[in-house]
């Protein structure tokens, strides 16, 4: 991503990163798009949580395959997380809409990444986004289903919870550095590497690793 980009994902010229984006005129739309991180994670694990219990009960799935399938549900979220972020989430904005669209759902929060009321999507578009993945996931997969979002699941709310962490928190003095680590590059010297929030495992195995 060349640099006169980088400024629509993030402006290179903010003086500081502080303070908060006032993206509507309306007052309800604009507390609308703010949530406390905690909100989407309880709701992710209380979905998975049901899925799991509906597995468990009233399929004859194996516990132990069905734990393979969570796990695989799991490293599918962190690949999808992986991709949308790198090819959505920093798309070239070569027309008004798609400028409009990506400074919404990414931009504002390069603008501003110490906003923590802005690190997760507003609770009803997280349902939306877990019925749809409900609906999706039975249509491929059946009662296979019932284990695998939960995974998903599992791999999103890691994400959210990481990426809360990562900016609201200092580094810690153990392995899990990489992660802070791997996002201050991305937010303040190169946004075309560390894609990945919740695992670095995609950045190393597609090669968008920051250099040493």
């Amino acid at each position: 991503m060349k640099t006169t980009t980088l400024k629509k994902i993030g402006r290179l010229d903010r003086p500081d990163n502080n303070g908060s984006a006032h993206m509507f005129d309306n007052p309800v739309l604009e507390r609308l798009s703010r949530t406390h991180i905690s909100i989407p994670i309880v709701l992710f694990l209380g979905i998975s949580a049901v899925s799991l219990y509906y597995a468990l009960t009233t399929t004859s799935i194996s516990l132990t395959f069905g734990l393979l399938v969570i796990i695989a549900g799991f490293l599918a979220f962190t690949f999808i997380e992986y991709i949308m972020h790198k090819h959505f989430f920093h798309m070239e904005p070569d027309n008004p809409l798609k400028d409009k669209v990506q400074y919404s759902v990414h931009g504002v929060h390069h603008d501003y990444p110490r906003d923590k009321d802005r690190l997760a999507m507003p609770p009803f578009i997280s349902a939306f986004y877990a019925m749809v993945f409900y609906f999706v996931f039975t249509f491929i997969m059946g009662d296979y289903a019932l284990y695998f979002l939960p995974g998903f699941l599992f791999g999103y709310s890691a994400y959210l919870g990481v990426h809360y962490a990562v900016h609201a928190f200092q580094p810690p003095k153990n392995f899990l550095k990489i992660l802070w680590v791997n996002h201050a590059v991305h937010h303040y010297k190169d946004p075309d590497v560390a894609f990945g929030v919740s695992t670095p495992l995609w950045d190393y195995i597609l090669g968008t690793m920051p250099k040493k």
